[in-house]
């Protein structure tokens, strides 16, 4: 296999960061094995189900301590086999031979495309559309004689100012009658 060209630990692997984490896993094997007690089945089983909870391991490196742990707990005679978790692999096995990057072998269908680009057009109509009434709207809200919510200041100030222009008319009026009616 030509594309597999990263190897860590024994194992072949598709990128370098595949490689890189499975050496980083079996730096974590290392540690662990110079630090477990085998005498003491509790702890092994407490640091197994915390290892696959919180997702320590995802390489076959470190898949492979933790079948070695999860076989040796198996075999111990104090130890519940229910309570041994199985381990979960976070990789689908199933496809062709020949490793591709996903980019590679997910594609859209055309029609899926086609329909995606005709419903953005659609969205971004729309869109332009009401943005176009929204601010036609805001003109004629601001351009009525008709008081709202934009202008009502304006059109009740508007309209005291006419009536007070009225009242003084009407008061220049009977001002001017009145003086006539007194030189008579």
């Amino acid at each position: 296999m030509d594309n597999m060209r990263y190897v860590a630990e024994g194992y072949s692997f598709y990128t370098e960061r595949d490689a890189a984490l499975a050496e980083s896993e079996g730096k974590k094997v290392e540690y662990l094995e110079e630090r477990l007690d085998y005498g003491k089945p509790e702890m092994i089983l407490r640091i197994y189900k915390k290892a696959i909870d919180e997702k320590i391991f995802r390489s076959p490196v470190g898949i492979a301590f933790l079948k070695k742990l999860q076989q040796y707990l198996l075999d111990q005679p104090g130890v519940d086999a229910a309570a041994v978790d199985a381990i979960p692999l976070y990789v689908s096995f199933e496809g062709d031979s020949q490793v591709r990057p996903a980019r590679s072998r997910v594609k859209p269908e055309d029609g899926e495309k086609k329909r995606r680009s005709h419903a953005l057009f659609i969205s971004v109509m729309i869109n332009v559309g009401l943005a176009a009434a929204v601010t036609a709207m805001f003109w004629i809200a601001l351009n009525t004689d008709q008081p709202n919510i934009l202008n009502y200041e304006r059109a009740l100030t508007d309209r005291y100012a006419a009536w007070e222009q009225e009242l003084t008319q009407k008061e220049q009026q009977l001002r001017a009658r009145e003086l006539e009616l007194l030189r008579e």
